[in-house]
């Protein structure tokens, strides 16, 4: 769906109206929306030697638009991040090589610090300042502070990698009674104050359920579950929590899709009303999929 001319009052007319009754139904509502670290450096194809390193100002001012568009209107959104590529792109400058396993950064003491710094130090305000342009009401915090999630090693062989126990959302729901708009990187916090490296997309749901959100939505750098890969006019509109493990178990949900839809079919379960997997690279999709009646990603339903 393309953005339309301001030279066409009447469609803009129309869309607005159409927005309306979406307006009011999610006015009040707790909406968590995981921009992901591809969302994020997707455009930056013409930096040269900066690509990874960041989002575009184009990309990432877009989007924090649509985020104070929807706090504006009565929303509660809620940002939590990811960062992956950027912190791949910052290894590989300081010579720290890269290591995965079953999909998984291997994450040692160096690597940690490195995460932290890119996740908490970088990106983390990136978005608040992108945000706060807007609007000053953007917060930016980690899964550390005041022990919003609680998590525990997954194995000795990923190293600080960690799996989440627990999120305590109290500090998340203190900021949005003040009208605030939380913006979380996923570092988790363990036993006797140890750091871990969080699934972004695992978190995002988590923090969702924990929040009893009314929506999850997911910015990634793909259109959402397509049956065929390779074509975008196989995109599926709605599915059911009950179809994806046979989705996986076939073959159509794969690689890095993998965790984002087990997040959202495992989030909706325990209380999300609705979670939705978007391309972030595309202009107001988040509006588009929120306020239309066509939509333009994947729904995923209880």
């Amino acid at each position: 769906m393309s953005v339309p001319r301001r030279s066409d009052p009447a469609t803009v007319a129309n869309l607005l109206v159409e927005a309306l009754p979406y307006i009011r139904e999610f006015s009040g509502s707790v909406m968590v929306i995981k921009y992901g670290g591809n969302a994020l450096a997707a455009s930056t194809d013409q930096l040269g030697d900066d690509v990874g390193d960041g989002p575009t100002l184009g990309t990432l001012a877009t989007f924090a638009q649509d985020i104070v568009l929807l706090r504006s209107v009565g929303m509660l959104p809620v940002v939590v991040h990811g960062g992956g590529p950027q912190i791949g792109d910052m290894m590989r400058r300081l010579g720290k090589a890269v290591e995965f396993r079953d999909g998984l950064r291997v994450t040692d003491a160096e690597t940690l610090d490195i995460a932290r710094m890119v996740l908490v130090g970088k990106v983390n305000r990136e978005i608040v300042s992108a945000i706060n342009v807007h609007a000053p009401l953007a917060v930016g915090l980690s899964g550390e502070d005041a022990h919003l999630i609680t998590a525990e090693q997954r194995s000795e062989q990923l190293g600080f990698v960690g799996d989440i126990l627990r999120v305590d959302p109290t500090m998340v729901r203190g900021l949005l009674a003040q009208g605030l708009i939380p913006v979380v990187a996923t570092v988790g916090i363990g036993q006797g104050g140890q750091a871990y490296n969080i699934n972004a997309d695992t978190a995002a749901g988590a923090v969702a359920a924990a929040l009893g959100a009314d929506k999850l939505v997911y910015l990634t750098d793909v259109a959402g579950v397509q049956a065929d890969a390779k074509d975008p006019s196989t995109l599926i509109g709605r599915l059911r929590a009950s179809d994806v493990e046979r989705l996986i178990a076939d073959g159509v949900v794969a690689g890095g899709m993998i965790p984002k839809v087990e997040a959202a079919a495992k989030a909706v379960r325990e209380g999300v009303r609705r979670a939705h997997v978007l391309d972030g690279r595309v202009p107001h999709a988040l509006l588009v999929e929120l306020f239309t009646d066509s939509g333009v990603g994947t729904m995923v339903s209880p």
